[in-house]
């Protein structure tokens, strides 16, 4: 980022101000992208926003479930679809009309409890074109069923309401492998199988856009398929799990003990997603898909002490809405 002259008096006192208050947020790494923009006269193509940063499948009051974001270019990728994932995208400022793929990670409740909600409801305001969706089995089947069981509100909004029909416009496609799922011009989409029994398969993916790659864990316990995958990404968004307030969580639960045997299998401790962080050799990591994730709330500092010795590059307490 370029820094004032010792000839201040000629530079821009509107522009030294941008430049010093970029410095010390890029310091801070809360730096927002569009004064990142200004700051280095760039402009950032793409643009994260975290919709929902909960762990597991019941509602949380301080936590939305799963669900994010990428925007290139005005057009919106969708990475999982928790609950109530059409209206975080309106908080974000979002437009539900851009969505033109929705990627799941795996068939898990707090991932994909509202795909079909996304799209039904976008279609219901100024969702009009194609969208391609993608993830492990049974997805064309579950696009079929959700279709069939709201087919009285779509038919009668075709008809009162002009709209086009909704069924042509959710193109599913099944993954079982990994590799390369789609690439347009704007992103590059690559999965690899995790770890998240018993549910599979489970996908990761990364997203190579055009000035920055991201990275999303999905539910997984520490994967070297996934370390591979985020080999020298920009932001890897992985899950967390904080073991000290775990019991807390589980006694809550009346099958605490099966809960506790998946929880440990399943999914990365905050010591293990710092250490494959660090091995990926990650420039970003943010944490997201917090487990215990809901009230009373566990305070970013707790998050931030426990991955931190583990990973010395930029980390991210996730929060919902934020912007990276």
């Amino acid at each position: 980022m370029r820094q004032p002259s010792d000839h201040t008096d000629s530079f821009d006192p509107s522009r030294r101000r941008l430049l010093l208050a970029g410095g010390l947020a890029l310091a801070a790494g809360t730096l927002p992208l569009r004064l990142m923009a200004q700051a280095t006269n760039a402009k950032p193509r793409s643009r994260l926003i975290l919709l929902g940063t909960a762990g597991g499948p019941t509602p949380k009051a301080d936590r939305s479930a799963p669900a994010n974001a990428i925007v290139v270019d005005g057009v919106v990728y969708v990475i999982d679809c928790g609950n109530g994932v059409a209206r975080q995208m309106v908080k974000a400022g979002l437009n539900l009309g851009a969505i033109r793929n929705v990627f799941i990670t795996h068939q898990h409740s707090d991932h994909n409890a509202d795909y079909g909600n996304l799209l039904w409801l976008s279609w219901a305001g100024p969702l009009h074109t194609r969208v391609d969706t993608w993830g492990p089995p049974p997805l064309a089947e579950m696009t079929r069923l959700f279709l069939q069981m709201n087919d009285y509100d779509i038919r009668t909004r075709i008809t009162d309401e002009g709209r086009q029909p909704l069924a042509p416009l959710i193109v599913p496609h099944e993954l079982s492998a990994a590799g390369v799922v789609m690439q347009d011009a704007r992103v590059k989409v690559t999965a690899a199988l995790v770890q998240h029994p018993p549910v599979t398969p489970a996908f990761a993916y990364r997203f190579d856009c055009p000035d920055r790659s991201i990275v999303f864990s999905g539910d997984t316990r520490p994967s070297d398929n996934l370390i591979a995958l985020a080999r020298g990404a920009d932001v890897l968004v992985h899950e967390v799990m904080y073991l000290p307030a775990l019991e807390k969580l589980i006694a809550t639960e009346p099958n605490a003990a099966r809960l506790r045997e998946h929880l440990l299998a399943s999914h990365t401790t905050t010591e293990q997603v710092g250490r494959i962080a660090t091995e990926a050799g990650v420039k970003t990591l943010v944490l997201t898909h917090f487990v215990p994730g809901g009230y009373p709330p566990i305070a970013d500092e707790i998050w931030r002490n426990a991955v931190a010795p583990h990973f010395k590059g930029r980390l991210i307490v996730g929060h919902d809405l934020l912007e990276i």
